[in-house]
């Protein structure tokens, strides 16, 4: 992926939206925020939870980003895999019926969301990454892990523009951790809930950190649960 490609497409789509100046302002603070976080002892803080990746031998922290992924990751949303504990306490509060469910990770990076998930009895269990080094990391990384038996054994990374993602046909648990600026996630939204009315089926979207949850309730979706870790809605067919 160039660079070059995405900050230019990235500045062309704030700029029509923003103006020149706002636009500017809001670049500075992005280099601002990238230099902090490029520090030594900013980069020892990315290796965050390491005894995941050193119990399961694969690479999830996000340490070993490079540069150019980890700048293009904050043009839309930095990479910061969630905390294993965090997530098993989502799982448990969610009260969901994981076999009749597919999941999917939107903005799944290295994979660690998806290694998770598939120690749960989901139907299959997918992720959907912008950035191709990523991808290639998660997919080496549910190697390693889809060699012992696991709860699900259908699990996989595509590396794909979230907001042009085709939804699967089959009942959906949608999982984000602010992956996207709020104008992508609008229209991701919006391609969700096409695809929910065109073929309506059970749906819930998990939200961790849930920064941007007024872009669902916007949509039409209802809140059922609102909890230290995350916000679970389902989504409620408009029959006007």
């Amino acid at each position: 992926m160039s660079l070059f490609r995405e900050t230019r497409s990235w500045w062309q789509e704030r700029s029509a939206r923003q103006g020149f100046s706002a636009t500017f302002f809001q670049f500075v603070e992005i280099l601002k925020e990238f230099g902090r976080e490029s520090t030594p002892a900013s980069r020892r803080q990315r290796y965050g939870d390491v005894e995941f990746d050193w119990d399961h031998r694969v690479d999830t922290t996000g340490a070993t980003v490079s540069w150019s992924d980890r700048f293009v990751g904050h043009l839309h949303s930095a990479y910061q895999p969630t905390e294993p504990a965090a997530f098993h306490e989502m799982m448990a509060l969610a009260g969901i019926d994981f076999p009749q469910f597919t999941f999917i990770d939107i903005g799944s990076g290295k994979g660690r969301v998806l290694l998770m998930a598939a120690d749960y009895p989901f139907n299959r269990v997918m992720g959907v990454e912008l950035l191709p080094a990523l991808h290639r990391i998660a997919q080496q990384n549910i190697s390693k892990y889809g060699k012992e038996p696991r709860r699900c054994s259908q699990f996989e990374s595509v590396c794909q523009n979230a907001v042009d993602f085709d939804f699967p046909e089959e009942p959906l648990v949608v999982y984000l951790f602010n992956p996207l600026g709020e104008v992508n996630l609008m229209k991701l939204v919006s391609n969700l809930n096409q695809s929910l009315t065109k073929n309506p089926r059970p749906a819930y979207v998990l939200y961790h950190n849930a920064l941007l949850e007024h872009v669902l309730l916007n949509a039409g979706w209802r809140k059922l649960r609102d909890e230290r870790y995350f916000s679970l809605f389902s989504f409620v067919e408009d029959r006007s």
